[in-house]
Formats: C-alpha cells, sequence, structure tokens
C-alpha cells in the first residue's frame, strides 16, 4: 500500500469515515492528518456544482457553466480528439469551482431509443462509445482532477433502475456491455468508476464480485477507486468487499458503524479496508494538487467558441432533397416553431447546467446572412393543439420561399429518471407539420432531440438537420450549417430504426417487475439490423454532407487498412470513414459486421488523401464462454470501409490465425442467435444461450415487502395505509399531468414511484435510518400501530444520538 503509514495512524472510526460521504456532494476529511474534503460534481456536459441545496434530480440551479453539447451530440462527430479538447475545457471549469471528481461521462449503451439517459450516452456500438469515453478522460484529468466513468454496468433503463435485475450471457456482457468500459479504463485511464444502481444476473454491481473483482481489477488491473450512483448501496460491507471505496451520499455515519461492527465481529479483515482507504488517498492526494496553485479562471467567450466548434462538428445532415441546403443566398425564410425561440440543448434531469451564455436563434439570425421574414411558434411547449398557432404559422409560410421548422423532444418526453413512451414527435408538433405542408412544401426541419424518433412525417419535408441537443451554442452552430458557413460533418452514432417494433429489444424492454432479459443478446443496434436484414430509416454511421466522398485502393495487411479517400466535390469538407469486419465462418454466431475502427478526415475540394486504420486487439476477438475469456477464431475476415455501416465503399479479405479455442456454443439449441434474427427469441432458447434457467420476473405477492422492494408494490402490500399511500402518488401523478404540470409529475416517478425502500435511508442524509425503515415496513406490511411505535422509538434515539455528537 502506498499509505501505509499514513493508515497506520487512523483509528478505525477514521478509516470508515472515509468510506461514506460527509454530505451530498464531498467526502468527509481528517484535519488532524491532512486528509482534505474532496468535491464531487455532476458534469458529463458541463459542471453542476450546486450554490444551495443540493440534489440530484436537477431542481436547484448551479453555478454558471459552460453548457457543451451532450454525448449523444458529441459521439455524432465521430471525432475522440475534439472529445479530448471538450474533457480539457470541462476540467479547467471544474478546477474554477475546486472540483475534484467530474461525474462524467456516461457510456452505457443504447440498447433502446426509449431509454429516457439516451442523451447521456454516446451510442448503440461500444468501440464507438468507448473510443470517445477514452478521450472525454483524457481531456479531463490533463488537468488535474478525476474524471469519473459511469454507470458499470448494464444500467440501460431508467424505468426501476435502482432494482432491476439485468439477466444477460456473459458473451454479450463482455462484448457489448462491458467493452466500452474496458477502453475507458486502459486507454482512458479514469481514476473514477461510479457503480450502477441495478443488479446484474441477480448481485447488485457494487456488490458483484466477478464484475468489480474478477473483471475490473483483475482482468483490466484497475487501481482506482469505485463510486455509488447517489443513493444506490445496498449491502455496505458486501460493496467494500468487492471493492468499493466510496458511498454516496452520506448517511449520516450509519453504514461507517456497520463496517466498524464489521471489522470487530471477524466478519470482514481490516486489511480490507485499508487498502480501499489507500486507494481513495490516492485519490484525494491526486486531485488536490492543482489546489496547491494559484486560483484558476476560465475564459467564458473562449469556452462558449469551443462549445460552438463542437457543435458544428456534430450536426447531421439526414436529407437534403433538391439541395434546398445550404440555403440560397436571398431566399426569404420563415421560422417556425417553439423550439426557435426556446431552444432544447440540453437534457434534464441530473444533468443540467446552468448556461454562462445562451446563444437564441432568433437574435442570430442578423449575422448569418439568412433572410428572416418573422417568426410563429405554431404549437405549445407542453400542450395540446392550437388551432390559432398553426393558422397563424401556415399564413407566414406562405409568404416565405422556404420554411425553418423546429421541432423535436421536450425536457418532460426525454428525461433522467424515465424512459419515454414512444419513439414519436408529440402530436401538436405534427399537426403543425401537416397544416404547413398544404401551403408550402419547402420545409427543412430541425430536430431537436437527444435519442431516435419515429419519422412518419418525412416525405412531407426537403431536408432533416439534426443538432441534437447541441449546447448553449448550439443554435448559432446550426444557423452556420443552415447558411452554408459551415459544413456538416457529423454522422449517426445509433440507427433509426422506421419503426419502434423493428428494435432488436422491442418484446424485452423495459422489463418485467423484477428483472429484464437481454434475450436478443449480441444483437443490439446495427449489429441486428444488417445481420437480420431489416430496413431501416438511416443506418448507424450515415450523415450527409454539402460536397462528395469516393473511397480507391484499398490494401490490407496484418497491421490494418489503408485507402485513398478523394473529395470529388466542389466545397472542403470532413468525412468520417468507418472500418467494419465481419467472419466468414459460421461456427460462432456473430453480427454481420462489426466497427473495428474510424478515421475523421478534412479535404479539400479536389484533393486526395491517403488514409490507414490500424487493426488493434479488438479488431478479430470474441468472447468465448467455454474458456471463459478472449479468443480469436481461425478464418477468413471481411474487411470493410464505408461511409456508413449500410454504404461500404471497399472491400477486401484477409486470413487471421486463431488462438484454437473450442466452439463456445451447439448451434442446433440457439437457432436465433445463427440467424441473426434475435427480436423474439423463446425463453428455452434464452436459457441455452445463458447456461441456466431464468429467474422468476414477477414479483411474488404472498411475501412481505422488504428493503429492495420498490414503493410502487405498495399497490400490494398488506397494510391498508401502504395501499391508500400508493394510490395517492399515482392520483398525485395523475392530477399533476391534467393540470399541466408534468415536469412535477415525473419528479414523483423518478423520485418516489420507483425508488426501493432502502433508498429512503441512502438518501435522506441521516434523516431516516435502517432502523426507522423497519418501522416503516411494519407498517407497510400490515402492522401499522407496532411499526409506528418502532419508527417513533428508533427516532428519538437517532435525536438523542445527534444531540450528544452535537454536544
Amino acid at each position: 500500500m502506498k499509505y501505509r503509514e499514513l493508515i497506520e495512524k487512523m483509528t478505525l472510526e477514521e478509516k470508515a469515515s472515509l468510506m461514506s460521504g460527509k454530505d451530498f456532494w464531498q467526502t468527509q476529511e481528517i484535519e488532524r492528518l491532512g486528509i482534505n474534503s474532496m468535491f464531487l460534481a455532476d458534469g458529463p456536459h458541463g459542471i453542476r456544482k450546486q450554490a444551495v441545496a443540493a440534489d440530484h434530480l436537477g431542481l436547484n440551479e448551479g453555478i454558471p457553466a459552460t453548457c457543451f453539447p451532450t454525448a449523444a451530440t458529441v459521439a455524432n462527430s465521430w471525432n475522440d480528439e475534439l472529445g479530448e479538447r471538450v474533457g480539457e475545457y470541462l476540467g479547467e471549469e471544474a478546477i474554477s469551482q475546486k472540483v475534484n471528481v467530474l461525474l462524467g461521462p456516461g457510456v452505457n449503451m443504447k440498447r433502446n431509443p426509449l431509454c429516457g439517459r439516451n442523451f447521456q450516452y454516446f451510442s448503440e456500438d461500444p468501440y464507438l462509445a468507448g473510443k470517445m469515453a477514452a478521450g472525454y478522460i483524457r481531456g479531463i484529468q490533463s488537468q488535474g482532477i478525476s474524471a469519473c466513468v459511469k454507470h458499470f454496468c448494464v444500467n440501460n433503463q431508467e424505468e426501476r433502475r435502482m432494482a432491476i435485475d439485468t439477466i444477460v450471457d456473459e458473451r454479450t456482457l463482455r462484448e457489448i456491455y462491458l467493452t466500452a468500459f474496458e477502453i475507458a479504463v486502459k486507454e482512458g485511464r479514469t481514476k473514477t468508476i461510479m457503480s450502477s444502481y441495478n443488479k446484474l444476473n441477480g448481485t447488485y454491481t457494487n456488490e458483484n464480485m466477478h464484475l468489480m473483482k474478477d473483471i475490473l481489477r483483475g482482468e483490466w488491473n484497475y487501481k482506482g477507486c469505485v463510486i455509488t450512483d447517489w443513493g444506490g448501496s445496498n449491502d455496505r460491507i458486501a460493496g467494500l468487499i468487492a471493492g468499493n471505496e466510496l458511498e454516496m451520499p452520506t448517511t449520516a455515519g450509519e453504514t461507517n458503524e456497520e463496517i466498524i461492527q464489521a471489522i470487530k465481529s471477524g466478519k470482514i479483515k481490516e486489511e480490507v479496508l485499508d487498502e480501499c482507504v489507500d486507494r481513495l488517498l490516492e485519490l484525494i492526494f491526486s486531485t488536490e494538487e492543482v489546489y496547491k496553485k494559484s486560483h484558476i479562471e476560465f475564459e467564458v467567450e473562449k469556452h462558449h467558441r469551443v462549445a460552438q466548434k463542437v457543435a458544428e462538428e456534430s450536426i447531421v445532415l439526414l436529407k437534403n432533397e433538391d439541395n434546398i441546403l445550404p440555403l440560397k443566398y436571398g431566399k426569404k425564410v420563415a421560422v417556425i416553431g417553439d423550439f426557435a425561440k426556446n431552444a432544447r440543448y440540453q437534457g434534464a434531469g441530473s444533468s443540467i447546467v446552468n448556461p454562462t451564455i445562451l446563444d437564441h436563434t432568433l437574435y442570430c439570425f442578423n449575422e448569418s446572412g439568412i433572410v428572416s421574414i418573422g417568426y410563429e411558434p405554431g404549437f405549445e411547449r407542453y400542450g395540446k393543439k392550437s388551432e390559432k398557432k398553426i393558422e397563424k404559422a401556415c399564413e407566414l409560410a406562405k409568404k416565405a420561399d422556404v420554411i425553418l421548422l423546429y421541432i423535436g423532444l421536450d425536457e418532460v418526453t426525454e428525461a433522467d429518471g424515465l424512459d419515454r413512451h414512444s419513439m414519436n414527435i408529440p402530436d401538436n408538433q405534427m399537426d403543425l407539420l401537416n397544416a404547413l405542408y398544404k401551403v408550402n412544401s419547402n420545409i427543412v426541419a430541425i430536430l431537436s432531440c437527444g435519442s431516435a424518433v419515429e419519422m412518419p412525417w418525412i416525405n412531407k419535408v426537403k431536408a432533416v438537420l439534426h443538432g441534437y441537443l447541441g449546447g448553449q451554442a448550439g443554435s448559432r452552430a446550426i444557423l452556420r450549417v443552415l447558411s452554408g458557413d459551415v459544413n456538416p460533418s457529423g454522422k449517426l452514432a445509433e440507427t433509426y430504426p422506421i419503426r419502434y417494433e423493428d428494435t432488436p429489444s422491442y418484446h424485452n424492454f423495459p422489463g418485467k417487475e423484477v428483472s429484464v432479459e437481454y434475450r436478443e443478446g449480441i444483437y443490439i443496434g446495427y449489429r441486428y439490423y444488417d445481420t437480420a436484414d431489416i430496413e431501416v430509416l438511416f443506418p448507424f454511421g450515415y450523415g450527409l454532407s454539402y460536397t462528395t466522398f469516393e473511397y480507391s485502393d484499398i490494401h490490407v495487411s496484418k497491421y490494418g487498412v489503408t485507402f485513398n479517400l478523394t473529395n470529388s466535390g466542389q466545397v472542403a469538407g470532413m468525412e468520417i470513414a468507418q472500418l467494419y469486419v465481419g467472419c466468414k465462418s459460421e461456427a460462432i454466431f456473430r453480427p454481420k459486421k462489426e466497427l473495428k475502427g474510424f478515421t475523421k478526415v478534412f479535404i479539400n475540394a479536389g484533393e486526395t488523401k491517403t488514409v490507414t486504420i490500424p487493426f488493434d486487439d479488438k479488431a478479430f476477438r470474441y468472447f468465448n464462454v467455454k474458456t471463459n475469456r478472449w479468443e480469436i477464431e481461425e478464418a477468413e475476415y471481411k474487411i470493410m470501409v464505408g461511409a456508413s455501416s449500410a454504404d461500404i465503399r471497399l472491400e477486401s479479405s484477409i486470413n487471421i490465425e486463431g488462438t484454437g479455442a473450442p466452439l463456445p456454443y451447439d448451434k442446433e439449441l440457439l437457432p436465433s442467435y445463427y440467424s441473426g434474427k434475435a427480436n423474439n427469441v423463446s425463453v428455452e432458447e434464452f436459457e441455452n444461450l445463458l447456461g441456466r434457467k431464468v429467474p422468476v420476473s414477477t414479483w411474488d405477492r404472498s411475501k412481505p415487502l422488504g428493503y429492495n422492494d420498490t414503493i410502487a408494490q405498495c399497490k400490494y402490500a398488506k397494510g391498508l395505509f401502504a395501499r391508500l399511500s400508493y394510490h395517492i402518488i399515482v392520483f398525485a401523478y395523475w392530477f399533476l399531468k391534467k393540470i399541466g404540470k408534468r415536469s412535477t409529475a415525473n419528479i414523483i416517478m423518478m423520485s418516489i414511484y420507483h425508488m426501493p425502500f432502502r433508498g429512503i435511508a441512502r438518501v435522506t442524509g441521516g434523516v431516516v435510518n435502517m432502523p426507522m425503515l423497519d418501522g416503516i415496513l411494519m407498517i407497510v406490511n400490515g402492522n401499522f400501530f407496532k411499526g409506528l411505535k418502532h419508527l417513533l422509538k428508533e427516532r428519538r434515539k437517532l435525536l438523542s444520538k445527534k444531540k450528544s455528537k452535537d454536544k
């Protein structure tokens, strides 16, 4: 241990105190030994350090900070160097606010387009997500503080996220859901990782020895710290044994006492605690060095310009019929849609940033050179259809050459803590589009949302420009693309299906009451659509430009692939060339192709550049469940280079020597996986893949409710008071939505309805402890008076203990 001498000076109580927060955002200090507190802050795309009361729901405003485009947006740039630059600026701003650990980036896979938090995640592809995350981490940590990769792992939905049990086979876990984290650890060298709320195959991730010990600290040789998600600790002792250094937020010493008693009783050895303390001290001391220098301020305008550059490079042009874009000089433009006036530029929930500057579309027109003849909102952002607003918008549209229609998903429809109910854009916006189409068909749709949407309306617009969630400078960035000052170069980091029903996880999202089964296995996103030959609206890696590119002269060696890339158009531009690999052998089921490399190249008009994309250690590997390790199958591999997963421009092949591992599967038992048509796998076939029985997926309504049961289960509780409380919560949710308070209604669902009972003790900062929770559960389970007596008794004991401590 690096800090053995310092640790030997600590009392057992002092060591235990370091294992949980001092308050909502800070760690405990030990002044007599010179151990300072650290500050942790949300920050996937901007610093959210709260100046007033702390919360993790995004309710209270943070100190002003640059709001960069979200991860889902920057992933469309396919530029890990740009991600690294964003990380550098995030790190600068974190230092200016005295933040030691920045809670980001998030690298969970986009398993399903309805996941409410997709805007915080990079991609459906683990290789792309991992490379982008590694760039962010390098940038953040270059400034002397720590990034915190999250949420480790298989946290791919918001519904019941604190209690859901994710059932997934080992190969899918390794190839799809852990690879991005592996890249973040090995290439980004992240100093901290945040464990997720959910269970993985029956065990909470924070306590999962296979995940935390065997893989993270064993195979990946991770030396950093693991932090719980806020309120995400279940069994503190099991978490400590698995190598969790820090539980957040504070539990007012309750779990520290559990650690002390566990050591005194011999349940765990003190050496286990010492090792966790040693790793935490390394994090504390390494992230406070920067604060020994003079106070650092950041240049607000400079960071704003960088945010604009990032947004410009991440915008995706999805359709451009008749080359309506860029807008021709002198064209009269009608600006329509509430999103033009009130931009949707970031996600909702725990990542909300209070921007230093906010560009507004309507104020930026003069400098863009675009001639606007007026603006009409056309629809109520959170409301129903407004005939009056539609009528006014149509009158304006009649006078224009081109309509710029700003539409998308509002902050309530797409938010941290809640999954979306459909892939549709709200009906009132579609009513507006249909009306506009009847009076003027020259419509350019400008989308603002953080995940894929259905577009049954796409034939009614001439162009679709997708800005995703472009940050505080996103509005100006979009105008620069519309005007032609910027040539769009973004490409989709996720597939856009034609219908939600086409998605591979459609039948298994968000799962049932207890668990969610990842029956589609390795077939997520383009891996499924390409292999099963399902037509999509826009493929993974797709995006248009104002110029054209030609690919030629492919050469493949054992080191990688080289080819020529020519800009055959009239303007300079950037092209994202993508390397895909497919195995020609059918002995082991695989996707038709998988992304194994990419590069973004700037090329002047008429210029040709020679491009090389090397093979790395992930190019030909697969995880073998028989040998329990990564293997290479000896076979001929197809090497594909393209402009998207569906637009392959060059092909070649190479023979690769294998590792000689035994075949892991019986083909007869896994027909859906060998065909690639894994969207509706039977439970029997899924069990063949798992190698075990699938656990019961519904609540046992005959059992009393316990710590890890959710408040939603009060519907079936024995206690009348609990059932009444359930119906009050449901009514409050319905009523708030009815009166237009959808955001408040969502908070009820996010923070109460799906919370397990233990969460009450874990996030209330000691106001409610576990003995008090025992009383609450007695009431819930029908022992009202006994439970109330116990609750009041334990409350008095807690207050008495606090008074004694204060003295």
